[in-house]
């Protein structure tokens, strides 16, 4: 089955994406376009499940949407390369505009000055921006209107839209659109980066369960995970299904609802599943966990990856306090939750300065985002135990009362 990618970018530089993925055929392109940069993380936020992945058109929406924690999935951006801003030089060369006295945004100054060299041109009457988290449309402008004013440039060149339509009237102002070439190269690698995704989504996933006693509806239960039931003897049962349907049934491996309905029929329960490139390394490891599950608690699950992983999964409202976890790192405690890692260390920062909990507002402020995306970032730390709602905020305020989380990172 093709993947779905979903290109993030202004309308223009959408279409030209879809038309060059079309082209190329293998995946199913999809617009994800806004009119303005800003809305690139309410954009990807909204995306529909079916996209496998994302292709933004530039880096500036690929950061923005990064920093907020809302690409969940694949992600690449298409570069603009040192070709881009050659045909830009020669056409503006056709149009018999001086090049010698150039504005550049966004791009890297090595790869400006190399491309100025190669073409002969001189480079002691340019300036360069290079694109850097936090940039904003606003710096971007105002860098090209100081080097006109200071230096005397005659043209400036943007790799921003928003930036180009404020220019476009001031100056002689040109909008680099990325190359075919880049586009494709891109579109290529994403498709392999998302397939590989897929690939490790179909890992064999073994389930070793443990109960003190014969249960009838243990089948019936194990339906709700896609997966098969063996019995083993010694009284414990073999299951067997895919990583992805392991994860999407346990919310990304937050909560294991299997777990829930036996502990609330058995005094001790114990699951350990083993997720493996193979059945033989899936079982080994499905072994590691069932044993830390019987050695952390009464009814515990574990999931044990390759990589010496181990993430512990307690009963929803269980009677017993949940066994105390060794610290996650960020890394895996992101694609746990399923944010990005550089959000949840700013999160982590903000939680240092706020000991006694956090509203939606206090998170939309530290990370720069809408107070929405802030609420889907705490609920997805809430549904992985990290947050827990402990009251509101009552003081000086109209309309319903915020909710104040306590954060655990």
């Amino acid at each position: 089955m093709p993947i779905t990618i979903g290109v993030v970018g202004p309308e223009d530089l959408v279409h030209r994406a879809i038309a060059v993925g079309t082209e190329m055929g293998g995946a199913i392109m999809t617009g994800l376009a806004y009119r303005h940069e800003g809305e690139a993380v309410e954009v990807v936020a909204a995306a529909p499940e079916e996209v496998d992945a994302f292709l933004f058109t530039g880096v500036v929406p690929y950061t923005t949407a990064t920093a907020a924690g809302v690409v969940t999935r694949p992600s690449m951006y298409v570069s603009y390369d040192g070709a881009t801003l050659l045909r830009a030089l020669v056409e503006l060369l056709r149009l018999g505009h001086d090049v010698t006295r150039l504005s550049v945004d966004t791009l890297r100054r090595a790869e400006v000055m190399e491309t100025l060299t190669e073409a002969k041109l001189p480079t002691d009457q340019v300036q360069v921006l290079p694109y850097k988290a936090g940039l904003t449309s606003e710096d971007i402008v105002a860098f090209h209107r100081t080097a006109r004013d200071r230096h005397d440039t005659r043209v400036a060149i943007t790799c921003l839209g928003s930036a180009y339509n404020v220019l476009e009237p001031l100056m002689h102002t040109v909008r680099l659109a990325p190359s075919r070439f880049s586009i494709r190269s891109t579109i290529q690698a994403l498709t392999l980066t998302a397939v590989g995704q897929q690939v490790g989504d179909a890992q064999v996933a073994l389930g070793l369960i443990e109960l003190p006693g014969p249960d009838d509806t243990l089948a019936a239960d194990v339906v709700t995970l896609g997966g098969s039931l063996a019995p083993l003897p010694g009284g414990r049962h073999l299951m067997v299904t895919t990583r992805g349907l392991l994860e999407q049934a346990t919310e990304q491996f937050t909560r294991l609802p299997l777990l829930d309905r036996l502990a609330a029929r058995h005094p001790t329960v114990h699951v350990g599943f083993g997720i493996g490139r193979t059945a033989a390394e899936a079982e080994s490891l499905a072994k590691r966990a069932l044993g830390r599950a019987e050695a952390i608690g009464a009814s515990v699950g574990v999931v044990a990856m390759a990589d010496d992983v181990d993430i512990v999964i307690e009963p929803a409202d269980g009677d017993e306090p949940p066994a105390e976890r060794g610290a996650e790192s960020l890394p895996l405690l992101a694609r746990r939750v399923g944010l990005n890692a550089q959000t949840l260390a700013r999160l982590r920062e903000l939680v240092t300065d706020r000991p006694d909990g956090l509203t939606a507002h206090d998170v939309a402020e530290h990370l720069d985002v809408q107070q929405r995306t802030a609420r889907r970032v705490l609920k997805r730390l809430e549904r992985a135990g990290i947050a827990t709602p402990t009251g509101s905020q009552q003081q000086g305020r109209t309309g319903r009362p915020p909710t104040v989380y306590r954060v655990n990172l």
